[in-house]
């Protein structure tokens, strides 16, 4: 019996086998977007392919102005440097000093090159001062959901400081990483205070939510990978607050995916612990992580769900109809159970549309017996 787009993701992501082998991408970029696809949005993008849809958004979050005004931002754009790249300098102006970050853009992402945290007085004065919402309104998950009705699924993350879990919000986005590897060694105490208040804030957020709106949201992010850090610190540092947002997020009526863009092997069977439905992005080692798909369903399937693993490099960059077509069937044999969605493991910005239809096409023909 066919299933809709929607019912398809949310069997899978119950771990469960669908009518067929559901595919997304890892959200659109607007730079592919408009090179590729004559600036069409996302909904248009998977429409063209006949892809059922994975709508990327967020709620938005009301502020008392109260709270802003101990808080006052102002972004500063710096020029362009040697290498092209746009530089800015964003400067918050607290009661006790400021919080300088740095960054740098291109046209096809931007990413941090300074933290703003730097002391143990600069996390004082983040966390005393950070605002946090008083309201959530879900009209952009609303929005999406009524447009997309019952092909497929809106999802995103709820309400975080760069990334989904504390770990990885605090460490590459408000500290260096080096520096927290640092401190998880010499001076764990103030390492744990600071995931602490990070998480207690994070739920006193979600309080606010009283149902989650959004179908699946996403925890973790790349600073927790085993490419980053080791299963022992990860189990220190992560697993014990990611498994305490996770039971918050489930009893809201969440579904949760964790993210991992990196080395997740050694990780495999500490993530099936932390409580999440399902795991991503399952990056093979051609990309830079080290994911077999079918070891992983081997020692883990059985606990979670995944999703990704298509090498979109070797695919939509550079494949043809006949590589795309084995890799496909591949990742589908891999996870002859079900609980998998294929989806390129990470954010790609070249490749012929056509590659795109083939990738399509075939997960398509991956019907379940």
């Amino acid at each position: 019996m066919s299933m809709t787009g929607r019912e398809r993701f949310i069997c899978a992501l119950q771990n469960k086998k669908p009518d067929r082998m559901p595919c997304q991408v890892h959200s659109w970029m607007a730079y592919y977007l408009q090179t590729y696809l004559g600036g069409i949005d996302s909904l248009a993008a998977y429409e063209r392919f006949g892809m059922d849809p994975v709508i990327y958004t967020n709620p938005l979050f009301i502020y008392d102005p109260k709270d802003l005004q101990s808080w006052e931002e102002k972004l500063f754009e710096l020029g362009t440097d040697a290498d092209g790249y746009s530089r800015w300098r964003r400067v918050i102006t607290t009661p006790k000093g400021q919080l300088i970050t740095e960054g740098a853009r291109n046209q096809y992402t931007e990413w941090i090159t300074r933290q703003p945290v730097k002391t143990e007085q600069d996390f004082e004065m983040w966390n005393q001062y950070i605002p946090l919402p008083v309201q959530v309104d879900w009209t952009p998950v609303r929005e999406a959901k009524k447009q997309i009705g019952e092909s497929g699924i809106v999802r995103g993350s709820y309400f975080d400081f760069g990334q989904g879990s504390p770990w990885q919000s605090f460490v590459g986005y408000l500290y260096e990483v080096e520096d927290a590897i640092y401190d998880a060694v010499d001076r764990p105490e103030w390492l744990h205070r600071v995931l602490d208040s990070m998480l207690r804030k994070k739920l006193r957020v979600l309080e606010l939510c009283e149902r989650m709106e959004l179908d699946l949201v996403e925890t973790g992010g790349g600073a927790g990978s085993s490419t980053v850090i080791s299963p022992k610190m990860h189990r220190e540092f992560c697993l014990p607050y990611d498994q305490k947002q996770h039971k918050a997020l489930k009893e809201a009526g969440a579904l949760v995916v964790y993210h991992l863009c990196g080395g997740l092997m050694p990780l495999l069977e500490i993530v099936a612990e932390n409580g999440a439905h399902a795991l991503e992005t399952m990056t093979p080692t051609e990309m830079g992580g080290d994911c077999d798909l079918a070891e992983a369903s081997r020692r883990a399937g059985g606990k979670l769900a995944f999703i990704g693993g298509f090498d979109q490099q070797r695919g939509f960059e550079n494949g043809n109809p006949e590589i795309i077509r084995e890799m496909v069937r591949k990742l589908f044999n891999d996870c002859p159970d079900g609980g998998y969605i294929c989806s390129p493991s990470d954010h790609f910005f070249f490749g012929h549309p056509d590659n795109i239809k083939t990738f399509v096409e075939t997960a398509r023909e991956c019907v379940y017996k």
